[in-house]
Formats: structure tokens, C-alpha cells, sequence
């Protein structure tokens, strides 16, 4: 709900930057690559304690990605392996992120945050994991509170604010509340219909 709320809004833009990109040569998935490499940065300076650094590089790191599929679209047309690319390099931006908080915590001995940033980064997965097992089988599910771009708002909000010990409460339970949201409407979709 939130995504198409933010493509409404700057979804011009997003054309703007992505036409001068792609008359430059910029492929979409070499955006998806340099935002990868971006939040796996991030993640290392979350890791050394750098967080309201980390935040704020987040926010581009996270328009770069919401650019690529921009950039996709008006190049030279999304591919079935660009669409592959994003979806994996996105599960590894978002595992450098909580990996990166978990590695500050623990030498912080933040033992409730290094759990909760593990429970999270499962939850995340999940999230992602029973949407692409859905569309395998020819289902929609883009449904849920905690799809990745409010996952990552509320990170950048916890990191550049100071309140990172409720945010992860928030994103641990979210995003496991939004797996299981997932599975539920499979379920009310499919119930026992053969396979």
C-alpha cells in the first residue's frame, strides 16, 4: 500500500532520472548491482557502530532501488533475468543490513537486539519466500503491512532517530505477522485445490 503510494508520488521523477540514465548507457541491472553493493556498505557501517550515517545512506541506497525497475521499464524493457537479479540482490541488501546491526550489538552485548535482527532477517526472507512460492503457482500476494520498502523506512527511521531497540520489536514481529498474512490469503485463495 505504501509502495504505490510512493510511486504516485514520485513516480515522475523516477522517469526523469531514469530517462537521463538510460540515454547515458546505465543498464537496470547494473543500478541493481551498485544499490546491492551501496546497502552491503551500509551494512558494514552499521556493523562498526556508524548508524545515523547508515541511516541516511539507506535512503539512497533504497532509491536506487525503487530506480532500477524505473529504469528497467523505460530502457530497454524489464527481463526475465533482471527481474531474477532484483529479487535476489534484494534478500542480500536486506541480510548485509541485519547482519551489519546484529555484528554492532553484539559488541554492544545487545543480546535482545542481536535476537531480534536474526528474527527479523528470517522474517524478511519469509516474507519475500512465500510471495515467490505464491507467484509459482500463478498466485498474486503482494498483500501484508511489512513489504520491504516500509521495512526499510522503519530502519531508516530507528537508525537516523536513535530508536533502534523498538524498531526491531516492530520489524521482528512484522514481518512474521506479514509472512503468516501471506499464507493465510494462499490459503483463502487455493484452500485444498489440487495441484
Amino acid at each position: 500500500m505504501f509502495t504505490a503510494w510512493l510511486r504516485k508520488v514520485f513516480g515522475k521523477s523516477l522517469d526523469m532520472i531514469a530517462a537521463v540514465l538510460d540515454r547515458w548507457g546505465v543498464t537496470a541491472n547494473a543500478l541493481t548491482i551498485a544499490g546491492c553493493l551501496l546497502n552491503v556498505g551500509v551494512g558494514v557501517l552499521l556493523a562498526l557502530g556508524y548508524l545515523r550515517l547508515g541511516g541516511v545512506l539507506l535512503l539512497g541506497a533504497s532509491g536506487l532501488d525503487g530506480l532500477d525497475g524505473t529504469l528497467a521499464r523505460i530502457g530497454r524493457g524489464p527481463t526475465k533475468f533482471g527481474a531474477f537479479l532484483d529479487s535476489v540482490l534484494d534478500r542480500v541488501s536486506e541480510s548485509a543490513l541485519f547482519i551489519g546491526l546484529a555484528w554492532h550489538f553484539m559488541e554492544q552485548s545487545g543480546r535482545t537486539e542481536v535476537l531480534l535482527a536474526a528474527i527479523t532477517l528470517v522474517g524478511s526472507l519469509l516474507v519475500s519466500y512465500t510471495r515467490a512460492r505464491a507467484e509459482g503457482l500463478g498466485l498474486d500476494c503482494k498483500v501484508g503491512l511489512l513489504t520491504r520498502v516500509e521495512r526499510c523506512l522503519v530502519l531508516f527511521l530507528a537508525l537516523t532517530l536513535g530508536v533502534i531497540g523498538p524498531a526491531l520489536w516492530i520489524l521482528a514481529v512484522g514481518t512474521w505477522l506479514t509472512a503468516l498474512h501471506r499464507v493465510l490469503h494462499v490459503y483463502a485463495t487455493v484452500k485444498e485445490t489440487p495441484l
